[in-house]
């Protein structure tokens, strides 16, 4: 495990380090990244962490799958859902939805996609030997059916408005089950992998590389771009330098701190959008000292939201006091408030002061951003007598800590899977399992929660109130996304979800 780490050099230097880092390799601002007309090459701020759709839950596993599995519905280039291995949207009468294949369907191999896919697939995901971590995402599908080989029916538990992402999602895509049956979970170690989409896997070099190639049995034709290459770059300032020199054509993150420096010296391929994401820290309530409600309460009331929002990062974020973001229609609740007197009111009832110090560390992946934030926090603590010390490890150490339990106050976070409040208020529900990080189990939120379900928008708000209320995690700021897209690059659109499938991307001519 990674030791504990002091609290960086002041800001300044750090600055001045990236500044020179950049300038050492960039080229001149005026070229645009080099043209391969045959490929794209796409920069995710994370490995993929694995290529069974059912299996992953992070943004870059899933952007991946994205590409190679298609479902009965599929992202648009909008951020939206449209018909994908469908004909048409789902025709839903009460609670029962009907959808119509497309004639011809095969995999990547060539054996036909029918309607059985659907009904094994959703199966599958829910099976416990699979151990998806989204499968409670699904949780509003009661079961799907095949009853011919062109006609899948999903029938709900209840109403379900975003039913048409829910189905876009790629752990209810197409996925190839001959090869799972017959190669067990050795099926995603096939090159080329069998796939249902746009594209398919034929090389991954762990820590390097995944490209894929075109599907040629996708029923949409050839895809405008022959190659796509997603490559890891955690670090966003190495990113933006590949970027710079032609290496890369779309980045994922630009660094907060580079961002007016990237508008100016890279014009026209900058973006920045609203971005359906929350950032927060969790707190383990399973543990002292976060198992008692008042300290949670205190630290989250002692942090000046606006400042860390406008001005340490100040590319657009705005404070969160709420979990809903404003792009999905949050209303941004502050049941709590900013008090500092109440601050050291309830570190005091809790029992810390000058004789016992509140202690603890705070845990962060790989980012200068997140260890910002991290120095921030700490210091705006250490007003009240608290001491947090600092502790970072590589993204996929950090959110297995986290899954297991195993810190005190940790980074985390919720980007959209779907967009709908109940996708961010169910995370932390008493029974979401694994991705519940901070162990919150509240009987009132759950019955809210529950109720909201059901179709009560009332209670689906009061829910979010409860949770702000009981802080089981600390809000900070709603995301904007901020990527680089090469100005030889056609076919992105900003949009709320961040969603930008390979299939629509293509060298400009």
């Amino acid at each position: 495990m990674p030791a504990r780490r002091p609290i960086p050099l002041p800001f300044r230097h750090a600055a001045l380090a990236a500044m020179l880092a950049l300038a050492g390799c960039a080229a001149d601002p005026a070229q645009p990244p080099t043209a391969r007309a045959d490929t794209i090459v796409r920069l995710s701020d994370d490995e993929v962490k694995g290529l069974d759709p059912q299996k992953v839950s992070d943004v870059s596993s899933l952007r991946v799958a994205a590409d190679q599995f298609e479902g009965l519905m599929r992202y648009s280039g909008d951020g939206g859902a449209e018909p994908g291995l469908a004909e048409a949207a789902p025709d839903c009468r009460a609670l029962v939805c009907t959808l119509r294949l497309r004639a011809g369907l095969r995999f990547s191999d060539g054996e036909p996609i029918d309607a059985t896919a659907f009904a094994r697939g959703f199966a599958r995901l829910n099976d416990p030997a699979t151990a998806s971590p989204t499968a409670k995402l699904f949780a509003a599908i009661a079961a799907v059916e095949a009853p011919d080989a062109r006609t899948v029916v999903v029938r709900l538990r209840r109403p379900m408005p975003a039913l048409a992402h829910l189905l876009a999602h790629p752990a209810m895509a197409a996925l190839p089950l001959h090869r799972i049956t017959a190669a067990g979970d050795g099926w995603t170690a096939e090159r080329p992998l069998v796939t249902s989409g746009a594209y398919r896997l034929r090389t991954w070099r762990l820590g390097d590389r995944l490209e894929l190639e075109r599907n040629p049995r996708w029923h949409g034709g050839a895809a405008p771009t022959p190659l796509i290459r997603w490559q890891p770059s955690e670090d966003k300032l190495a990113g933006l330098r590949r970027f710079r020199a032609g290496e890369a054509d779309t980045v994922a993150d630009i660094p907060q701190t580079r961002l007016a420096w990237a508008q100016q010296a890279l014009p026209g391929a900058v973006h920045v959008a609203p971005y359906a994401g929350t950032y927060y820290f969790a707190f383990n309530t399973r543990r002292p000292p976060f198992d008692d409600v008042r300290v949670r309460r205190a630290l989250s009331m002692a942090v000046d939201r606006e400042w860390l929002a406008r001005r340490l990062l100040a590319t657009g974020e705005a404070p969160a006091t709420g979990l809903l973001p404003p792009a999905l229609g949050g209303t941004n609740p502050d049941p709590l408030g900013h008090d500092p007197a109440m601050v050291r009111r309830l570190l005091a009832e809790a029992g810390y002061g000058p004789d016992r110090p509140l202690r603890f560390t705070i845990r962060f992946n790989n980012s200068g951003d997140h260890r910002r934030v991290a120095v921030a926090l700490a210091a705006m603590w250490a007003k009240y007598g608290v001491e947090a010390d600092m502790l970072n490890s590589e993204a996929q150490l950090h959110f297995a800590a986290l899954r297991r339990g195993d810190f005190d106050l940790a980074r985390s976070g919720w980007i959209a899977d779907l967009p709908s409040a109940e996708n961010f208020l169910a995370v932390h529900a008493g029974d979401a399992g694994a991705i519940n990080y901070s162990g919150f189990h509240d009987a009132e939120y759950d019955r809210l929660l529950a109720r909201g379900l059901e179709g009560d928008a009332a209670a689906l708000a009061a829910a979010e109130r409860r949770l702000s209320d009981q802080a089981p995690i600390l809000l900070l700021y709603f995301y904007v996304s901020r990527t680089l897209v090469a100005t030889s690059v056609g076919g992105w659109q900003d949009n709320v979800m961040n969603i930008h499938p390979s299939r629509l991307l293509f060298r400009k001519r």
